[in-house]
């Protein structure tokens, strides 16, 4: 059995960190943006996110000798770009701890845990659908004002997705940045201190806010996030604590939420990288590919202000391509599950339909109700059938 740190642990774990990094970040700065922060805040949510995950992916996969790797909730951050409207940021910090919250108990109570699990897929996966529609739908948004913009990007990203679909979003990312250059978008940047700090937001709590944001967050981060990456655990046949690492990861959220800390799960895709054959051939020191990965995202997290002033000053245009064709992938896997099961078909597309409408009614965002709606349509065909067989 090999005792030795390998090349094929560093590069399984620094190419985790680049898909999950280059895929997402985008998506959580805009998230950050949309909240309400500042440019120094943005800046503590990434520190604080890659302090989180990178801690976590290197404590877990040391404890226990297997690859546990961490991530941030991509779905939920795309779920906070279109909810956080009308919510003061302090509201929107609170919600995050109140997530925190709910994920520390959902941990510690197998009978709750049952219970989300109990909500049918197609419902879950359609919610989330509905969060994704309107982001990916504005890759096109722009075509009529950048026409051979957006047609380049599309090319590269259909032409990619064959070709070179692990580091895809990371060349497109690094199109977007020349494209930002030639642009000129980075000619008024002042490049000051570049070590970013963390900044504290004191948490406000309301009800309006853990209903609309709060328990969507926690259950679109358990449904989407943990549940499956559970699953790429298992299939693996690694066998972490997850009762230790869920409770541990509930509990990082509650004390960095103030700080930006939205959301921490199981991956899963990035999770398979340091699972797979290619993180070395004696899946006993796999783990080490995770500790990399936990590394990774440490020095990304120390990289958050440069992260930030080149996503801050690159064109809109540019932002709403990557984080709409960052999301396809998902959106179409949701979309698919959404319509898998032909009983709940019906009560999916209603809560699609409501869910991508972005309504807000009684301070209650669009997934909430198309959530409820959902189940409502569920619980109405269930007592329709009952009567008739009984």
């Amino acid at each position: 059995m090999s005792q030795k740190w390998e090349i094929s642990h560093l590069a399984a774990g620094l190419t985790a960190v680049v898909v999950g990094y280059s895929s997402a970040v985008v998506i959580v700065i805009e998230a950050a943006k949309a909240a309400g922060a500042s440019p120094d805040m943005v800046t503590s949510w990434l520190l604080t996110l890659g302090l989180g995950m990178g801690t976590t992916c290197i404590i877990f996969s040391w404890l226990y000798k297997v690859p546990v790797v961490t991530a941030w909730s991509t779905p939920g951050a795309a779920f906070l770009i279109g909810s956080v409207q009308g919510y003061s940021l302090q509201e929107v910090i609170g919600s995050f701890v109140l997530a925190g919250v709910f994920s520390l108990i959902a941990a510690q109570n197998r009978f709750l845990t049952k219970k989300i699990e109990s909500i049918p897929s197609s419902i879950s996966s359609a919610m989330l659908a509905g969060i994704l529609l309107p982001i990916c739908v504005k890759v096109f948004a722009d075509a009529s004002s950048y026409p051979w913009l957006v047609f380049g990007f599309v090319a590269i990203y259909l032409i990619g997705g064959l070709w070179f679909p692990r580091f895809l979003m990371l060349i497109l990312l690094g199109l977007g940045v020349i494209v930002s250059l030639v642009s000129g978008s980075f000619t008024e940047v002042e490049w000051g201190n570049l070590m970013p700090t963390l900044v504290w937001v004191t948490p406000d709590f309301s009800i309006s806010a853990t209903i609309g944001l709060a328990i969507p967050l926690f259950l679109i981060t358990m449904l989407s996030q943990n549940l499956p990456g559970i699953a790429i655990l298992k299939s693996y046949d690694f066998h972490p604590n997850l009762k230790v690492v869920l409770t541990s990861i509930g509990g990082l959220q509650i004390l960095t939420a103030p700080f930006g800390g939205f959301a921490y799960n199981l991956a899963a895709i990035t999770a398979a990288i340091c699972m797979g054959e290619e993180a070395g051939s004696d899946r006993q020191q796999r783990y080490r590919a995770a500790i990399f990965a936990g590394v990774g995202y440490v020095i990304f997290g120390l990289m958050a202000s440069i992260v930030v002033v080149v996503f801050t000053y690159m064109p809109q245009v540019v932002v709403h391509l990557l984080a709409g064709l960052a999301l396809v992938a998902t959106l179409q896997a949701s979309l698919l599950k959404a319509i898998d099961e032909h009983t709940y078909r019906h009560a999916a597309t209603i809560t699609l339909l409501c869910t991508a409408s972005g309504m807000i009614l009684l301070h209650l965002g669009a997934p909430v109700w198309g959530l409820f709606l959902g189940l409502l349509v569920v619980g109405l065909q269930k007592f329709k059938a009952n009567t008739q067989t009984g």
